[in-house]
């Protein structure tokens, strides 16, 4: 597994040389379909025995969002925290009243910018509330998040199948009040979180996950059948189509509309020969928000990384020949959110340009890989009669982290 380094340099842009760092490697054990699958099943038994709550942090915050804030104060928050989405609270009817995420701001921004002017929109954020934002997305005609949520002493697994029914990063765990009845809001399972449990209590399963992406057709790849150019749909006229892409001279806002319309967290960017040098996400358009540099939307994205926080973790790369086990063991060691495949040795040897973009895994596509497919329309008490598993379980101690 190769990681990319690339934050970006002070004015003028300039990308920087990468480096690249190698996973610590295992002895590979024999490639075989029949390890590989018996190791998949080995995880999933383990998911059916452990609730939610093993997945938990020895110690954890949990920030909730009263809907009566104001954007602008529950961004700060969010920022301040270190988070990119938090429950929210209706304290009228004591209820839990779904989730703010980050592409919620998105649409806001994308709405006002279409619907108004800078010095509206800077207004509007100060008093606009959170109650009203679902509001603002059926105006945009864009989908409403799920009001799904679970107990947290359902198994992993029925909480992995939520989350793929759904395509939701998180899920809300929620309990009740013996003594008021009210909703208790305990706390939110991630995508990140529920592998890196698996990474960390399934170490030797993991090392048993040897076939490559390529071959288990992880994620989503440069398509080699392309629809045929049609003027009027500029989508069609992307080379690394259905991948959105963007270019150090594409404006923001054109990331940001590509963020809202196709509901992703992330837009590689690539030069001239598709190489990819960076990476632009909905947080970067968030700080620049809440800087209330509304104005920036207008920059090109190579002035917008000039203005990145210098902690900047970096793009990590794989290629297609990579493992899903060697992907596992990266996220146990780096909070990683998704994945950038390039063209690597293989590629190149048929004609191909090392680094050039090939594809982009997400957490959703690996959970969506290790826990299984759900059928589209699958009800949730469907997915609870599949949580009560009879595997023994892989171990009896659980580590949280």
């Amino acid at each position: 597994m190769n990681t990319t380094l690339a934050a970006p340099s002070p004015k003028p842009f300039k990308r920087r040389g990468s480096t690249r760092k190698r996973a610590p490697s295992y002895i590979s054990p024999p490639q075989s379909q029949e390890t590989h699958d018996a190791a998949l099943h080995a995880i999933r038994n383990l998911l059916k025995g452990r609730t939610s709550y093993d997945a938990f942090p020895v110690s954890f915050r949990l920030i909730v969002l009263d809907t009566k804030l104001n954007v602008k104060k529950a961004l700060q928050c969010l920022l301040l925290n270190g988070v990119v989405s938090a429950p929210l609270w209706n304290s009228e009817k004591s209820k839990f009243a779904g989730m703010l995420t980050v592409l919620d701001i998105i649409h806001l921004i994308q709405y006002y910018y279409d619907t108004a002017n800078y010095e509206a929109a800077a207004a509007d954020v100060e008093t606009f509330r959170l109650e009203s934002i679902r509001d603002i997305e059926k105006s945009l005609g864009v989908a409403t998040p799920p009001m799904l949520a679970e107990h947290p002493n359902s198994t992993l697994y029925k909480a992995a199948r939520v989350l793929i029914q759904t395509h939701a990063r998180r899920l809300p765990l929620l309990d009740y009040d013996t003594e008021t009845g009210h909703e208790v809001i305990v706390s939110v399972l991630t995508q990140y979180r529920l592998l890196k449990f698996i990474s960390i209590n399934c170490t030797r399963e993991i090392q048993q996950l040897h076939l490559s992406l390529r071959k288990l057709k992880i994620g989503t790849y440069v398509s080699s059948n392309p629809p045929p150019p049609n003027p009027e749909n500029p989508e069609t006229q992307n080379p690394y189509y259905p991948i959105a892409t963007a270019t150090l001279d594409t404006p923001v806002f054109d990331v940001v509309h590509m963020f809202s319309e196709r509901a992703i967290s992330a837009v590689p960017i690539i030069d001239q020969d598709g190489v990819v040098v960076n990476l632009y996400e909905t947080v970067d358009v968030i700080t620049l928000v809440r800087l209330g540099a509304y104005q920036s939307l207008d920059l090109t994205v190579s002035e917008a990384l000039n203005q990145r926080s210098p902690d900047f973790p970096g793009v990590v790369i794989c290629t297609a020949g990579d493992s899903l086990g060697t992907l596992l063991q990266l996220i146990k060691k780096r909070r990683v959110h998704r994945l950038v495949v390039v063209e690597g040795d293989e590629e190149e040897k048929k004609g191909g340009k090392k680094g050039r973009l090939l594809g982009i895994i997400t957490l959703s596509d690996v959970l969506r890989y290790v826990i299984g497919e759900v059928g589209i329309g699958e009800s949730v008490e469907e997915i609870a009669g599949l949580s009560a598993g009879t595997g023994t379980p892989l171990s009896t101690d659980i580590i949280s982290w």
